[in-house]
């Protein structure tokens, strides 16, 4: 007998042909479900995209809208050029990629291969600028300054120069009226990426890859209202690409145009007084480094005392914003971000951060007299103030006796401080105070006075500065105290010294930190825009504007207005009577204080001009100068890194800007019809029925109209004194300013 069944199979065959069978029908109904789900379930969606493979897309750039002055006048707007652009995606079709194609274009512009090659790739990681950091499958500009005959070579002969296309494009263009450059204001455009398209994809303002943005200043800060809505047609394609019919049509929608409160003119005279006051700064001698001061950085702000408008913010180094239109080239772009370029692109207005030096002593004042301290009551101006081996000395050893605080600020007495700050540390409980017991008001005071965060002004990127108080001195502390353990040794150098003390108590409020810090040194970082609030709430009865640069965006029709108000974020911590004090104390700072030898001859009467001096030292640096100054109308506020005092380095060019401002002649005299702006401009510019904004003719170099006043009256004996010194732009440097074991000088604020 046999056991092979009938069939012949034994049952492991069986078993296998089972499992056969149902892997053939899990298949099966895979694949049926999969069919069922791509032609029922998403065959609407699917036919869609099918459909769209037939259709091709035409771009019709929106115009970017223009940035006006506050008198209608172009600082940004846009021009008709030549652009010869080149898609990559049929270059990368050729069998060099290319590359041929590319060095033919570049002798038809008279451009090197090697640049032409650089823009068309694309930015990454690894690649440096530059590059195109735009979608890849978006045309590249080559160049926005073609010339037709070289726009025809290369449309008529487009077999040779297949994916070159040159067309007539509206390109963005920064006019600098008058002379204004406004570079860091208003900022710079690039093309759009692919991650921003996706980013922005669902919200109301998506991107197209077309799409050129705001990268930095007003362009960036005002994108979504200038950039307007690129127009796209959609045309129905057969499969050869022959057109068969149009689908559908969106217009392009031009964008908005951004009304500011910059005044070109006075923009001019800003940026030439601090590019001057720079250059004298250099030639003169720094006898503490033996050395010229180098001058190598700078701010300017002029704003509305009662509305915190900008009128004037200039930034120095600076650079000219139409380098990155078309794209950057390798020289330019190592002109503005190389290692020896002392970084340009830095609007140091709003992202220089230094030691204040003087100027702070408004927040010091206030502290002493919220602390319980008579603003009329005697303190000591001595030649020093010493903490056991430690010496804090005032200018050049001087002393005027017990004097009130409003002298004080007059003659920028540092001892005075010294002591009010050094008694309050001891009454908050010392170096060990007990929990609950510092009152901290020198601290607290530079918080309510919008110290330690920004302004929030209408620019991108503004920094914060520093206030040094207990919990920034104990975050700082944990962050660092391992380095400073390692480094530092008791009896080792100055720096070493410092790094040792920090690493036992670096967390604790010593009291010589209090001492530099009631005179604005050691570690508290300010910007210029901190100080014109400071400083305009001070003009104005102690009212805290938010500033604002622009003032009114303006549809493209023109038939839409939206005034940007100004906006109030606060009040000083200071009762009317410490302000009248203090603007009596900053006007004897301009009449018989430290800025007196500066502003000879102003007509105090007619047009009463406040000061504050201040001179910041810097560790392995020249000293900052401080100039911080208010009128009725304005505040304007000057430093310049490493260049000496404020009023020996600043104090000529802030005068200059308030004699352009009120028509103040060189003899002192006022000519009206000479004045750029006597009082704020209230209104906005007109607007025409075709939405064009009317502006006034451009006439002249303000900025040289008004050194020529100067020269040609008769000019007060100060004025031919030496420029003593100048400040520095301390962005992110180090502000230590303690003497320790070894004594201290003192410079004058």
């Amino acid at each position: 007998m046999t056991n092979i069944p009938e069939t012949g199979r034994t049952p492991r065959v069986q078993i296998r042909l089972v499992v056969i069978q149902i892997l053939v029908l899990s298949l099966l109904g895979t694949l049926g479900g999969r069919l069922w789900y791509l032609q029922i379930r998403e065959g609407a969606a699917y036919q869609r995209e099918a459909s769209g493979n037939h259709v091709q897309q035409v771009v019709d750039p929106a115009v970017r809208g223009d940035i006006l002055d506050a008198r209608g006048i172009p600082l940004a707007d846009n021009e008709t050029r030549l652009v010869v652009s080149a898609s990559r995606t049929d270059l990368l079709k050729q069998k060099d990629d290319g590359k041929a194609v590319l060095a033919k274009l570049a002798g038809v512009l008279g451009l090197k291969a090697a640049d032409v090659v650089q823009k068309v790739r694309l930015c990454d990681a690894k690649t440096p600028q530059p590059c195109w950091n735009g979608s890849p499958y978006q045309p590249i500009p080559i160049t926005d300054e073609a010339t037709p005959k070289q726009a025809l070579q290369i449309r008529e002969r487009a077999e040779d120069f297949p994916g070159i296309t040159a067309e007539p494009e509206a390109v963005r263009r920064y006019g600098a009226p008058g002379k204004s450059n406004t570079s860091q204001v208003l900022g710079y455009l690039s093309p759009v990426t692919d991650d921003e398209i996706q980013k922005a994809k669902d919200t109301d303002s998506p991107y197209l890859r077309s799409d050129m943005v705001g990268r930095s200043g007003l362009e960036r800060q005002y994108d979504k209202e200038l950039r307007g809505k690129a127009g796209v047609t959609r045309y129905e394609v057969d499969n050869l690409g022959r057109v068969i019919g149009r689908a559908k049509a969106d217009p392009a929608e031009s964008g908005s145009n951004l009304v500011t409160s910059i005044d070109s003119r006075v923009q001019r005279v800003a940026e030439y007084e601090l590019d001057k006051a720079m250059k004298v700064a250099r030639q003169q001698f720094d006898k503490i480094t033996g050395t010229n001061y180098k001058a190598d950085s700078g701010a300017v702000v002029v704003m509305e005392a009662k509305t915190g408008r900008i009128v004037a913010m200039a930034s120095a180094p600076t650079y000219d914003p139409n380098v990155w239109v078309g794209g950057i080239s390798a020289k330019d772009y190592k002109t503005l971000t190389g290692k020896n370029s002392d970084y340009p692109l830095l609007n140091r207005a709003i992202q220089g951060q230094a030691a204040p030096g003087s100027t702070f002593k408004v927040i010091s004042t206030a502290a002493a007299v919220e602390a319980g301290y008579d603003f009329d009551g005697r303190y000591p101006c001595t030649s020093s103030y010493s903490v056991g081996s430690q010496v804090f000395k005032n200018f050049e050893g001087e002393s005027f006796g017990p004097i009130p605080l409003g002298r004080a600020l007059e003659v920028s007495c540092d001892t005075v401080f010294y002591y009010l700050a050094d008694q309050q540390w001891k009454k908050d409980g010392g170096i060990n105070p007990k929990k609950g017991q510092p009152k901290d008001f020198f601290y607290k005071a530079a918080h309510q006075f919008g110290l330690g965060k920004e302004t929030g002004i209408d620019l991108p990127n503004e920094v914060t500065g520093r206030v040094p108080d207990r919990q920034w001195k104990q975050d700082y502390w944990k962050a660092n105290k391992d380095a400073w353990c390692k480094y530092g040794k008791k009896n080792g150098s100055y720096v070493e010294m410092i790094a040792y003390e920090n690493c036992l108590e670096g967390n604790k409020m010593r009291e010589g930190d209090s001492i530099n810090y009631s005179i604005g040194q050691g570690d508290t970082l300010v910007t210029p825009i901190q100080e014109a609030v400071i400083y305009g709430a001070v003009a104005n009865g102690g009212t805290m504007y938010q500033p604002t640069i622009g003032k009114a965006v303006i549809s493209p029709d023109g038939k839409t207005v939206t005034p940007i108000p100004p906006k109030k974020t606060g009040r000083l911590p200071v009762s009317k009577a410490t302000l009248k004090g203090m603007n009596e104390a900053f006007a004897g700072v301009v009449t018989r204080g430290t800025a007196a030898w500066k502003f000879g001859g102003w007509p105090q009467d007619k047009i009463a001009l406040h000061a504050k001096t201040g001179t910041a030292e810097v560790y392995g640096k020249q000293t900052t100068s401080w100039l911080a100054t208010y009128s009725k109308d304005y505040t304007v506020i000057m430093t310049i890194a490493q260049a000496g005092t404020g009023s020996g380095a600043s104090g000529e060019a802030v005068r200059n800007i308030y004699s352009a401002l009120y028509g103040v002649q060189g003899d002192g005299s006022i000519d009206n019809k000479k004045a750029l702006l006597p009082q704020p401009q209230k209104t906005l510019p007109k607007v025409r029925t075709d939405g064009t904004v009317v502006a006034p003719k451009i006439v002249g170099d303000p900025a040289k109209d008004v050194e020529a006043a100067q020269k040609n009256n008769a000019t007060n004996a100060e004025d031919d004194q030496p420029a003593a010194t100048a400040p520095t732009d301390n962005t992110n440097s180090n502000t230590r300013r303690r003497p320790r074991r070894r004594g201290s000088r003192r410079t004058r604020t």
